[in-house]
């Protein structure tokens, strides 16, 4: 087992990873800004190292900086949480070559799978269901405007490198394709560094379900059930639950199937995440693969009691999993919100400022994710997200009672959060019967905007 992990990165993921190597008797190293002196996960660690300014740039994305707190606290592995650094395989490759434990797969697969063109071409090699698009790199607009008219209108225009919805854009037609073209292309160079498009056929009010794995070194894998995430925000995922609503035991060993094949093809290890789009004949297509723990990851953990995390970091001392795929076995219902520090009336603006009261919800099948506390400053420079709210019951519907007698509880007072918008989508009829897609937000904005305004007038 791994003696001591230095987790590169900070917030409510970085506590996570804290607490599994705390209960697996591992040493923790905190890294953080000069932003993040008094935050929670340097207050829990056993050592902390202060690696520069509060700019990311200057910090959590400093690869030097990171490498040289774990060789001065005598660190042998590394966990990157998920965001900054958890699928940059330059990170990766550069703390194999200090000698140091990777926590995730191998640099090679984070670069296949990162590409979206590489993993979607893995998928087709694997036998796994793709959604009908272009074989590879598009050269220019000529020819997606010609590849467009064999595929199909609408498609969907999407960068290689793309993640969390940027680089992605939705074309009805061939004018819609210039545009779309151009945007996605000058999104993704500014974000990723590499503007390399492709084309997909646009599938018309699909679900989001993904599918958990955990694979270890020595060639086994298995799948841990599905996560709905079509509640999305511009692709951001706001509310996943497991299992879907949308799946049966058919489908869901189908699916995992598929996931599975994928991994043995590709030769995988770690935790992942092989992402779908179903549409409403059930069919499901690869949408692309994830080489990290997921935001969303707690869900699986309440319904399968397998702590992912811990997981994690077996698999990366070289320890065989302790599961089969029939020892997997999904119990109740499980809804994650994501509570973030946004204004849901003001078009979801940022809202960064100083908590002056906390109060966090509890009660039976409540588990609330965070790393705030009264008089915590939520910075301008980092990732939003305040807290995960996990509500799980013996079915979906005490899940969603649990989650909306949490959400009256939970006080976050001082900055506007996203917990007005959840309410109002729990109590929405078109997703407490399950019928969410991801266009969901996009059809009931309106009147979710007009419920939270009602409330916020009392």
């Amino acid at each position: 087992m791994l003696q001591k992990v230095l987790v590169a990165n900070r917030g409510e993921i970085a506590l996570r990873v804290m607490r599994a190597c705390r209960e697996l008797g591992i040493e923790t190293v905190a890294v953080h800004s000069t932003a993040d002196s008094e935050a929670l996960h340097v207050k829990f660690a056993d050592e902390s190292v202060c690696i520069g300014a509060p700019s990311a740039v200057g910090s959590y994305l400093n690869i030097p900086r990171l490498i040289s707190a774990a060789e001065i606290t005598g660190a042998d592995a590394v966990h990157p949480g998920y965001g900054f650094l958890a699928e940059n395989a330059e990170f990766a490759e550069i703390v194999a070559r200090c000698e140091l434990k990777w926590i995730g797969p191998r640099a090679e697969l984070i670069t296949r799978m990162g590409d979206k063109n590489r993993a979607r071409q893995s998928a087709m090699e694997a036998g796994v269901p793709v959604v009908p698009g272009s074989e590879g790199v598009i050269a220019d607009l000529d020819e997606a405007l010609r590849l467009a008219e064999g595929i199909g209108y609408p498609i969907m225009v999407k960068a290689v490198a793309g993640g969390g919805g940027k680089g992605m854009r939705p074309a009805a037609d061939p004018a819609e394709l210039r545009r779309a073209w151009v945007t996605a292309g000058t999104e993704a160079a500014a974000a990723f560094g590499n503007g390399d498009l492709y084309l997909e056929k646009l599938i018309l009010s699909p679900r989001h379900v993904e599918i958990q794995i955990l694979a270890d070194e020595h060639g086994h894998v298995i799948h841990l059930g599905e996560r709905d995430c079509s509640v999305q925000r511009r692709h951001q995922k706001l509310i996943e639950e497991a299992p879907s609503p949308a799946v049966d035991e058919d489908l869901r060993q189908r699916m995992g199937d598929a996931a599975i094949q994928l991994c043995n093809h590709v030769g995988y290890s770690s935790a992942g995440t092989v992402e779908f789009l179903l549409d409403e004949q059930r069919e499901f297509y690869f949408m692309e693969m994830n080489t990290r723990i997921q935001v969303e990851h707690p869900v699986t953990e309440m319904v399968t009691g397998i702590d992912l995390v811990k997981e994690q970091i077996r698999v990366a001392s070289g320890a065989p999993l302790r599961f089969r795929q029939e020892d997997v076995e999904i119990r109740g219902h499980a809804i994650e919100c994501r509570i973030n520090a946004e204004d849901p009336q003001r078009n979801f603006a940022p809202a960064p400022g100083r908590i002056v009261a906390f109060h966090p919800p509890g009660g039976p099948g409540v588990r609330l994710d965070t790393h705030i506390y009264t008089g915590y400053v939520v910075g301008p420079q980092y990732d939003s997200l305040l807290a995960k709210l996990i509500c799980h019951g013996r079915d979906r519907a005490e899940a969603l009672a649990r989650m909306e007698r949490s959400l009256d509880e939970l006080v976050v007072d001082g900055i506007p959060t996203s917990a007005p918008f959840h309410q109002q989508v729990i109590r929405d009829e078109t997703f407490r019967r399950g019928e969410a897609t991801t266009h969901f937000l996009d059809e009931h904005i309106g009147q979710i905007s007009e419920a939270m305004a009602a409330q916020a007038l009392g």
